[in-house]
């Protein structure tokens, strides 16, 4: 993608351009989740990765016809870590859809009026509330006793820190009042005070510890501790304002139920109100702004949701966010400090990045000395040079980033910076690619080595047993790469052999410094553990390019069985065959991405990494089927035509809520195409193939109303 085209404003874009556009933002985007969620070393700002996300959001917008099933829009957290039992959540816990302006806040509005059909003068009330920043947990009680709570994790299961949790003042072991349901899952964020949090950090030092950098990693670090006494003796704090799995809720509104939260014994935020529209939204905002040095926590912006719970139930979710809520973030602290150098990073995939070596310098309260420079065309683009003074950013006061140059300041013989051809790893050429489709160039600089490049080879390792992967306990980065370069895993299928070739090894592991009989046993048992997997995860760690997690379960999902699944792709290699064919028809899924499948699967030094794993004894497991029954349960339907009684989205998350799958196009394995008002070409194929074919209404009575 050109520099012209990435610059280029989203209502300037024609349509070959937004496709080729959001190729380029979902694979620069899941890797950037990957080296966040997955890696833990970010490499880009908050600031920048949202930027990313919103560009995406709004071509997404325009085009809605090329929104691609490995987007960004459809992928939440991190897994639980294996020192904590895991706790599933009945109801997932998502993350929210970010807003930046005041017309991000009237497109929201817009949005959820529109969805919902509403008419000018329908009412439409929205709550508001500080966005805590701090470390998400739900709180089950059953019977109105406090039974067991968790993290948020990756959204699907949490850690269980319920003896934590037990700790904290403000999580009641009992709720108050008449009247309680059988079963409530309390929801909000754990976090710390600004004056609590400076009187930890003082006793640290006074211990001779490390201090923690602010008040939410100094949350998040008491929460996640394995003794519950450490957590006792941290000043913790809750807000309540969710809820996840219920028998019965005591009211018809968001604002029902947070106020009820209270008279159960929860602390709720005293700003919480709700807003007639959106001046009244946009005011609150800017009130709460103003405030926000003085509040005593950490706020990182407002969140807004749809007060009424059954308009929240009809705007439904995608995939990480509900539609019925927006966070609304606050601008980033600045500072000003000079570029040192720049290093270069080579990532999983060979992708070369610079990042910005600072001088250290203190934003929002912590010292920064990095931030990630993207790319070479982002360099260029800010004319970045080494012995620069910049202006650096924590965006989402989180992660830095530069933001400009001070050019009054730029030392003299400051000379343009130019990325390295050759991978500073191991010497092979770095290149970027032409794409055939557009004949544009690549953003991103990658190292040809492949497996013979270590920097790859590694990070393909470490993702490979990452927490959203294979998950083995105590074979975290540190210890692959030591592995690695003693030539004791080279490639995954080595990992389960590790113990067979430990016992005929004159060196054992237990042996090895920082190793001993205990931790050896405990890793080979976790690795045991691993033999047997659910297939998404199976296909999530192989690392193939373009399938993220939601991927991976979609995909998981469509073929069941890892043997079915790589048996298509091997068909799928044929472009006239009914196995592309049917690749393409699953819900959102791309040329692109199909084309990264086939690719993967018809190179030969994959598919000895499936066999060594299969010789190792690695078993996948199909994942289980929906526990949503309904008349459409396990149907494969299409939607074809303009729907009167509903929005095609509104449709389409129905579908799948009663247990169906949702495909884009009709093949012979399709069961149902749902025919609204000019259907074309997809009803007329599914009178050939002898598909039953409703109407709206038809639908609507068969999927329960």
């Amino acid at each position: 993608m050109s520099k012209a085209v990435t610059d280029k404003p989203v209502d300037d874009l024609s349509k070959k351009e937004a496709s080729a556009e959001l190729e380029r933002l979902a694979a620069e985007i899941a890797h950037h989740d990957l080296a966040y969620h997955q890696n833990d070393e970010p490499e880009i700002s908050d600031g920048d990765y949202d930027v990313l996300r919103l560009r995406n959001e709004a071509i997404e917008a325009r085009f809605p016809d090329l929104v691609r099933e490995d987007s960004p829009s459809k992928s939440v957290g991190a897994a639980p870590a294996g020192a904590f039992g895991k706790v599933p959540h009945k109801v997932a816990m998502l993350s929210l859809s970010n807003g930046f302006s005041d017309e991000d806040v009237v497109e929201f509005w817009t949005r959820v009026s529109r969805f919902l059909g509403l008419k000018e003068d329908d009412a439409l009330e929205i709550t508001a509330e500080p966005k805590i920043d701090g470390l998400s947990a739900s709180l089950r009680y059953e019977d109105g006793k406090f039974v067991i709570g968790a993290t948020r994790g990756d959204g699907r299961e949490g850690e269980n820190v319920t003896e934590n949790l037990r700790t904290i003042k403000d999580i009641p072991a009992m709720l108050k009042g008449k009247n309680i349901p059988d079963v409530f899952e309390v929801r909000g964020e754990v976090y710390m005070s600004h004056a609590d949090f400076a009187a930890l950090n003082a006793r640290q030092v006074e211990a001779g510890k490390p201090v923690f950098a602010n008040p939410r990693n100094a949350a998040a670090g008491s929460l996640r501790q394995l003794d519950s006494k450490i957590t006792a003796s941290r000043p913790l704090r809750f807000f309540a304002y969710a809820w996840g799995d219920v028998s019965a809720l005591p009211g018809d509104t968001q604002s029902d139920v947070v106020g009820t939260f209270a008279k159960w014994g929860f602390q709720v935020n005293p700003l919480f109100r709700t807003c007639k529209s959106v001046e009244d939204l946009i005011a609150f905002y800017r009130d709460v702004e103003s405030k926000r040095a003085d509040l005593g926590y950490d706020i990182d912006g407002i969140v807004y949701k749809v007060n009424r719970l059954d308009w929240q139930s009809r705007l439904g979710f995608v995939s990480r966010s509900p539609r019925w809520a927006l966070a609304h973030k606050f601008p980033a602290e600045q500072a000003v400090t000079e570029l040192l150098g720049i290093d270069i990073q080579v990532g999983r995939t060979g992708a070369l990045t610079p990042v910005a070596r600072l001088k250290p310098v203190t934003v929002g309260g912590v010292v920064v000395s990095n931030a990630t420079l993207h790319n070479e065309d982002e360099i260029t683009r800010k004319d970045i040079r080494i012995g620069d003074t910049v202006i650096v950013q924590r965006a989402g006061d989180v992660i830095p980033q530069v933001v400009s140059v001070v050019l009054d300041k730029r030392p003299k013989g400051a000379t343009a910076y130019k990325l390295p051809e050759l991978c500073p790893v191991c010497g092979s050429h770095a290149v970027r690619e032409i794409k055939e489709k557009t004949g544009e160039m690549d953003v991103v600089r990658r190292c040809t080595g492949g497996l013979v490049c270590p920097a790859q080879a590694v990070e393909r390792l470490r993702h490979f047993v990452s927490r959203n992967a294979f998950d083995i306990e105590g074979l975290g980065e540190k210890q692959i790469a030591a592995f690695y370069a003693d030539g004791l895993i080279m490639q995954p299928g080595d990992i389960f052999t590790l113990e067979k070739r430990d016992a005929l090894s004159l060196k054992k592991l237990k042996d090895r410094e920082g190793w001993g009989g205990t931790s050896a046993k405990k890793l080979f048992a976790a690795i045991d553990e691993r033999r047997t997997i659910d297939i998404d995860r199976f296909i999530f760690g192989l690392g193939i390019r373009h399938v993220g997690e939601t991927n991976a379960r979609l995909l998981a999902r469509s073929y069941g069985t890892l043997d079915h699944f790589i048996e298509e792709m091997e068909k799928a290699a044929d472009a006239e065959s009914d196995a592309y064919r049917e690749l393409l028809s699953i819900d959102g899924v791309g040329e692109v991405l199909a084309e990264a499948l086939i690719d993967f699967f018809a190179e030969q030094h994959n598919r000895e990494v499936l066999d060594n794993l299969a010789e190792a004894g690695v078993v996948t497991l199909e994942l289980p089927r929906q526990e949503t029954t309904s008349k459409v349960t396990g149907k494969t339907v299409v939607f074809t035509g303009s729907l009167e009684r509903m929005t095609r989205a509104e449709a389409k998350s129905r579908a799948e809520q009663l247990g169906a799958k949702v495909a884009g196009s009709v093949s012979a394995k399709t069961d149902i195409l749902v025919a609204g008002a000019d259907a074309g070409s997809k009803l007329t194929k599914a009178a050939a193939l002898g598909i039953t074919v409703l109407s709206e209404d038809e639908w609507i009575e068969l999927a329960g109303g």
